[in-house]
């Protein structure tokens, strides 16, 4: 799953998106963990707006995303040294000596095979120094089933609409996706259709140990507080 025509509209659609409320949970776990993360690396970093955030905060970046379209618009924001490299996050290659790996925005459950899943934890886990903090984050499974699962959801704006349709099979969610792009008076519809796989937190905490990981903390919706009752559950785990 790589985006492909909906990098044009994606920052448009997530213009609410809470970027800032990623960044201070980092930065929180930073200073709770006592991580010193001079180089971080983001799995997953899309358009580049947490990128971008924490290039702003003094922290030496660098983007992995599958998706070229992405990629190429997260590079033409701004003038910037952020490192961007189009590769699998399952399948890492030359990426080592990172303070920080981190895959915010329910990333992770994008990937749907276990296999792909326990490749990416062990990836994290060399691309870290010793020492170093991997955080991300996931739908909670009661969040997927009861608030995503079988629903529709549509937005219209002058220039733009969709309508995404939402259904589940052996906790696997389909995103199917319609918009109409409007361009010199003209609407233009293309379709996606995305896959997500629910994870149990169980089992979550296995894979990561299996990995190498050390899990310091799950908590829930940008708290600091440890819980697994949210909508998103965030998992923090170091190399050691």
């Amino acid at each position: 799953m790589s985006y492909g025509q909906l990098a044009v509209v994606y920052d448009r659609l997530m213009e609410d998106a809470p970027y800032d409320e990623w960044k201070a949970f980092f930065l929180n776990v930073l200073s709770n963990e006592e991580v010193r993360a001079e180089y971080v690396l983001e799995l997953g970093c899309g358009t580049g707006e947490i990128t971008h955030r924490l290039e702003e905060e003094g922290f030496k970046m660098t983007g992995v995303d599958l998706s070229e379209e992405m990629l190429a618009i997260a590079s033409s924001k701004r003038n910037s040294s952020v490192r961007w490299v189009q590769q699998d996050i399952a399948n890492l290659e030359g990426l080592r000596g990172y303070g920080a790996v981190i895959s915010f925005c329910d990333v992770v459950n994008y990937i749907t095979e276990a296999r792909g899943l326990e490749s990416m934890f062990l990836n994290a886990y060399e691309a870290l120094g010793e020492g170093g903090v991997f955080i991300f984050d996931i739908h909670s499974p009661s969040h997927a089933h009861e608030h995503m699962s079988g629903q529709t959801f549509a937005e219209v704006y002058d220039d733009l609409s969709y309508i995404w349709f939402c259904d589940e099979e052996d906790d696997v969610m389909t995103h199917d996706l319609t918009f109409f792009v409007e361009h010199e008076g003209v609407y233009r519809r293309f379709d996606e259709v995305h896959h997500q796989r629910i994870y149990q937190p169980d089992y979550i905490r296995k894979a990561l140990s299996d990995a190498g990981f050390e899990i310091s903390g799950v908590y829930s919706d940008f708290s600091m507080d440890e819980a697994e009752d949210g909508d998103r559950l965030f998992f923090v785990c170091k190399k050691v």
